[in-house]
């Protein structure tokens, strides 16, 4: 007989479950998408880039996990449309495109706050709401269940210097998932956040290179250092499994504590 500890680590895995990811070419998405394979969920890499998202998809297969590379501009309704009704299924997403144009409040143009609520908001909430209608779509839903799990930010709980059009569009995402949540409970279908501190990532790169930079970001992360990708990637790991079966409509902040102060 097995014992309950067993039991309890059992439902971390994702055998027989499709997940899909978006922003999987690189950073953050690239490890999530790894993290899922390796916990048993056949893979869909989605990203602008076909190259970077074809390469992180043979990476997984060649340690022998089950992934394809399915190439798509989420900021484009109608390819995202598409992608999503060209599917069999779908029981996970992680909605992990995004950006960020760090700059005063006041020098902030009309181009940037199009690319990042273009992005971080209109796109998010597109792919979200075409991943949900996936999941409505099959017949056992109820049982199967579902999960969604919002790439938000510690930004989507506070405030910041030259992050204004950011912060915003992390709490915008933070509003939307407890709302999806509410909407989507009935159906079995889970919806959180995942909210990590800095991670060192491509997106992140320039702005370490920023003198000073680095020392401000630990400073104010109460364990002195920023984020890893795969530390990101457990905490979406644990939101879309089972073994998060009750937890929806709230978010995992992964920060070092930045948030507690």
């Amino acid at each position: 007989m097995e014992s309950p500890l067993s039991d309890v680590t059992a439902r971390f895995r994702l055998e027989g479950r499709v997940a899909l990811v978006t922003g999987a070419g690189r950073g953050i998405g690239r490890s999530v998408a790894i993290a899922l394979a390796g916990a048993g969920a056949q893979v869909l890499l989605m990203a602008r880039t076909r190259e970077e998202i074809e390469q992180a998809a043979a990476q997984i297969r060649a340690s022998g996990g089950q992934a394809k590379a399915l190439p798509c501009d989420v900021t484009d309704a109608a390819a995202v449309a598409r992608a999503f009704s060209a599917l069999p299924g779908l029981d996970i997403l992680v909605n992990s495109a995004g950006t960020n144009i760090p700059e005063p409040f006041v020098d902030v143009t009309e181009a940037h706050l199009d690319v990042l609520v273009d992005l971080n908001v209109k796109a998010a909430f597109r792919v979200a709401q075409a991943a949900a209608r996936k999941m409505l779509e099959a017949a056992d839903r109820k049982v199967r269940g579902g999960a969604i799990a919002n790439m938000s930010s510690q930004m989507g709980h506070v405030g910041s210097p030259n992050r204004s059009v950011y912060c915003m569009t992390k709490h915008a995402i933070e509003g939307l998932t407890k709302a999806m949540a509410l909407e989507l409970a009935a159906h079995n279908i889970r919806v959180n956040t995942v909210a990590p501190t800095f991670v060192e990532t491509p997106m992140t790169a320039p702005m370490f290179e920023r003198p000073g930079f680095g020392e401000w970001v630990r400073e104010r992360i109460p364990m002195g250092r920023v984020g890893r990708t795969d530390e990101v990637a457990a905490a979406v790991i644990f939101a879309v499994s089972p073994a998060a079966s009750l937890m929806t409509g709230t978010s995992l902040v992964i920060d070092g504590g930045w948030t507690a102060q």
